[in-house]
């Protein structure tokens, strides 16, 4: 990398000045950002200048939820995403297990049976064990479902987990939730190699920067992934000879909270279940799932609640303060209505013990948090919540037809990831994908945001951009030895470099209300344009990617 590099005649997004049309970057940080004239005297005290031919400069993204392994393990493994009936997904994976030795190992993620031929008797249900004996044979067989709360196995990986037939969550030929689920899946990832894991891990990595993401939030756990799965990724990621956006890992284990930082985190959450999630009917709620009589699943329960609920408001509050004490930042992984009550409790207990001042300076991150209501807003906001949100959800599952409206009715489906009212009372909002969950995807993710299926939790382009960039950072707690105090997710002069280019066309500014698009499109108003995110439209095409001035996935020097 040279010292000093100009990027012209482009656009850079910039607070520092709305028509800066070009960058200076020298040892890492941004020395300059200026106006296409002004460019020429740059240029002559440069080491490289770039003619972007009109691309976008942008902070680069901050993915602020992801499984890098899983993610790795779906890029290169088996992917039933997109399939569109049970038939389609039996001859993938009998198609992939073929491919294998008898003794292999098939490992897939992505099926999601509401998706899938409506017209057949038995064609939303999920895959059997028989079923899917028959297509892999003798192979251990482990396929979680889109949201990685639930999935199905072969016998022969049952018999390699035995515990499971004995626990919650255990189903005799269907998929497995729970603790059942959590068994299962260590016994499946513990056939993985040291080598194929640092494998998945590359090309996790590799991908993001190929989209722009410049930062992710690992969220690992005992239930997750591992030990050796977590500190193998921060390892890899903090190697000076790899190119690589940062990862900051986040260790979800209801222990002392300084083993996350003793791991190499900076939290003690991320993936710290209090419940499940909606599609696997293990979302905590107040009232049953509207398909509970169908599926067999999701009914009421005498503890008043329908779902899953793996944490007390107790438990969740004792945690709190010993994050509090032992200054770690804390977190939780939480989506249904009581799941959140339950957070909101903890959060008052923590709040009469330690005091609001010392609770809101730890950035208690609450992962997903997708059906909140009013209330719940009000107190993220007073106790200084961090909501680590995936807008790809509500493009995958919402409207008035997705999958939240066959597990929950259009009434509470409707309620599902309010971000415009979340934005609007103060919470912090860092938008991630919950890779393999949602397929990495950033600008998907802008985009899903913009034109939530519920409008009115529509934001406009610059909020959702600014929740998937300066988010990421904010929801970082800067008093972690790890986390860099400099990165903040803008480009202005003095900050770390951290951007990337775009082919990106015509820049517009979007949001839910047409009167103030049509005044901040006035050159007056001076509001700095983002790519046109109408869906339909194609979406800009990274063509470099650099952290601390390093490019980490480069097509301009092609």
């Amino acid at each position: 990398m040279t010292a000093t590099t100009l990027l012209r005649n482009g656009a850079i997004y910039t607070p520092a000045d709305p028509f800066a049309t070009a960058m200076v970057v020298e040892n890492g940080a941004v020395a300059w950002v200026g106006s296409e004239g002004a460019a020429d005297a740059q240029a002559e005290s440069v080491d490289e200048a770039i003619d972007l031919h009109g691309a976008l400069v942008t902070p680069a993204f901050v993915d602020a939820h992801v499984h890098a392994t899983s993610t790795g393990l779906a890029l290169t493994g088996l992917d039933l995403s997109g399939c569109e009936s049970r038939t389609e997904a039996l001859h993938r994976i009998a198609a992939y297990a073929a491919a294998l030795p008898e003794d292999g190992v098939v490992l897939g993620t992505g099926w999601d049976e509401t998706d899938w031929d409506r017209t057949s008797s038995d064609g939303q249900k999920p895959l059997t064990r028989s079923e899917l004996d028959r297509a892999a044979g003798s192979r251990r067989t482990y396929l979680s479902r889109v949201d990685v709360h639930s999935a199905v196995i072969s016998s022969a990986l049952l018999d390699a987990a035995p515990e499971a037939r004995s626990v919650a969550g255990y189903a005799d030929d269907g998929p497995l939730s729970r603790d059942a689920h959590h068994a299962v899946r260590a016994a499946a990832l513990a056939s993985i190699t040291a080598t194929q894991r640092a494998d998945a891990q590359r090309a996790a990595l590799r991908r993001a920067a190929e989209l722009g993401i410049g930062a992710l939030h690992e969220c690992g756990g005992p239930q997750i992934s591992g030990e050796d799965d977590f500190t193998g990724l921060l390892s890899l990621a903090a190697d000076s000879d790899n190119a690589s956006p940062y990862v900051f890992g986040y260790w979800g284990e209801l222990t002392d909270p300084v083993k996350a930082v003793e791991l190499g985190g900076v939290g003690a959450g991320g993936d710290l279940f209090i419940d499940g999630a909606i599609g696997s009917h293990t979302a905590c709620l107040r009232e049953p799932y509207a398909d509970a009589a169908e599926s067999g699943l999701g009914g009421a329960t005498t503890a008043g609640y329908a779902g899953a609920a793996y944490l007390t408001a107790e438990q969740i509050g004792a945690f709190l303060v010993s994050c509090v004490e032992a200054q770690v930042q804390p977190g939780f992984h939480v989506i249904g209505d009581y799941g959140l009550d339950l957070l909101v409790a903890g959060l008052d207990l923590t709040h009469e013990l330690v005091g609001e001042k010392r609770l809101r300076a730890m950035r208690v991150r609450a992962e997903h948090a997708e059906l909140p209501d009013s209330e719940h807003i009000k107190k993220f906001a007073h106790h200084g919540v961090v909501i680590s949100a995936q807008p790809g959800f509500d493009a995958a599952w919402g409207g008035t037809d997705g999958m939240y409206v066959q597990r929950l009715g259009p009434g509470r489906a409707l309620g599902m990831n309010p971000f415009a009212a979340m934005s609007a009372a103060g919470v912090v909002l860092a938008f991630g994908s919950d890779s393999p969950v949602i397929a990495l995807g950033p600008w998907e993710a802008v985009r899903a945001a913009v034109f939530h299926r519920t409008p009115a939790s529509r934001m406009t382009a610059r909020a959702a951009f600014a929740a998937h960039t300066r988010g990421g950072w904010r929801a970082l707690n800067p008093a972690m030895a790890r986390v860099p105090q400099d990165e903040t997710g803008v480009l202005t002069p003095g900050a770390p470099a951290t951007y990337a280019v775009w082919e990106a066309g015509d820049l517009v500014v979007q949001t839910p209300d047409q009167r103030v698009a049509a005044w901040s499109t006035d050159e007056r108003a001076g509001v700095p344009g983002l790519p046109d995110l109408t869906p339909g439209l194609d979406l800009p095409r990274c063509l470099r990617t650099a952290v601390r001035g390093r490019p980490i996935h480069d097509l301009l020097a092609q």
